[in-house]
């Protein structure tokens, strides 16, 4: 007969590794996309200048990089509004950019899982997560259509454990609605001042 400590053994050591390495490598990832992310910057300021010419795909890759920054204020609003003039379909611009939003923000989410040491627990912060925790991936759906301050959203995603599926869908839907919003409003405000000066 088979000693069940034996074959157990395994799965504690791995359990073992994941509680304590798990979040330690994924503060690591995070931290080297944010790194990455401004050592790009630096060296190719004209990056994002030289990515709208690509249409849909510039703006979804845009919006992943600007929205990989972790609590760092790198909007991509005025870009994208300026894109949708330059395209035929804003709501496309808008729908791509959301897509690239929910994968720039599974930074913050990864940032949370890893430890919530790194967010003090302000007043703000007990809020969102009440109602992060009542209300699930309504409440990121639904603060994820505000324009600021979403990051924090994001960490105390991961912090909480919501299945990264969940906190994906429901930021990408959001953040498509929000997008689709602002290039819209790019588009028409464009035409406006075109037929002003004409």
């Amino acid at each position: 007969m088979r000693d069940p400590t034996k074959s157990s053994r395994p799965s504690r050591i791995f359990r073992w590794l994941a509680a304590r390495w798990l979040p330690i490598l994924v503060l690591l990832l995070v931290l080297a996309i944010i790194l990455g992310a401004f050592y790009i910057n630096s060296k190719r300021p004209d990056l994002v200048e030289n990515i709208k010419g690509y249409g849909y795909l510039g703006a979804f890759l845009i919006s992943i990089i600007l929205n990989a920054t972790v609590v760092l204020p790198a909007g991509n609003f005025l870009v994208l509004a300026s894109m949708a003039t330059l395209v035929p379909s804003p709501t496309l611009i808008g729908l791509a950019s959301g897509l690239g939003a929910g994968i720039g923000e599974l930074t913050g989410y990864l940032a949370g899982y890893s430890g919530r040491a790194m967010v003090g627990n302000s007043e703000r912060w007990t809020i969102l997560e009440q109602w992060v925790r009542k209300w699930g991936s309504l409440a990121i759906f639904g603060l994820s259509i505000i324009p600021f301050a979403f990051d924090i959203v994001g960490i105390i995603a991961g912090v909480l454990r919501l299945p990264i599926w969940k906190f994906f869908l429901a930021c990408w839907w959001g953040r498509s609605i929000l997008y689709v919003g602002i290039a819209w409003a790019g588009a028409l405000g464009w035409e406006a001042i075109l037929n002003l000066l004409a």
